[in-house]
């Protein structure tokens, strides 16, 4: 699965707040609502925090992947957030997060959910992927990143 198959240069969004982890996820359910994605944006956060409180969704090298399932979602889909402050998400290598990956699936998909993360852990272990998508300022060009080959 191709990284780039899992979002649209819509749901790609620049200059999330920094500071605190509730600040970027409510801010990134709301953009979602903004977009038509989602119905309710306070559903969508409760269900990012609950997740997070179950262990945090940093992965290191300044990237998070926030997850979660909703229920009436008939496919799943990625948005990515970058902040130009990085955010304490507790990841286990101490650096702030820049790059977020959100993942919302349908609640009756579970090997979707599980394919959107294994796609995005892939590559954000590709070769400096993630330092080449922070310095893009488009969706546009981050998204041809997402596309590459080897993504």
């Amino acid at each position: 699965m191709r990284l780039a198959s899992l979002t649209r240069p819509d749901l790609i969004f620049l200059g999330l707040p920094g500071g605190e982890p509730k600040a970027v996820l409510q801010d990134l359910a709301q953009r979602l609502a903004d977009r038509g994605r989602i119905g309710d944006p306070g559903e969508l956060y409760e269900r990012l925090w609950e997740r997070e409180q179950l262990g945090s969704t940093g992965v290191g090298i300044g990237v998070a992947l926030p997850h979660c399932k909703l229920p009436g979602l008939s496919r799943g889909f990625v948005a990515v957030g970058v902040t130009a402050e990085g955010v304490d998400f507790g990841a286990p290598d101490g650096a702030p997060v820049r790059v977020f990956f959100l993942i919302v699936s349908p609640s009756l998909s579970p090997a979707e959910h599980l394919q959107a993360l294994a796609a995005i852990s892939r590559w954000v272990k590709g070769d400096d992927h993630v330092a080449q998508l922070l310095s893009l300022h488009d969706p546009e060009a981050i998204y041809d990143l997402l596309g590459k080959e080897g993504s």
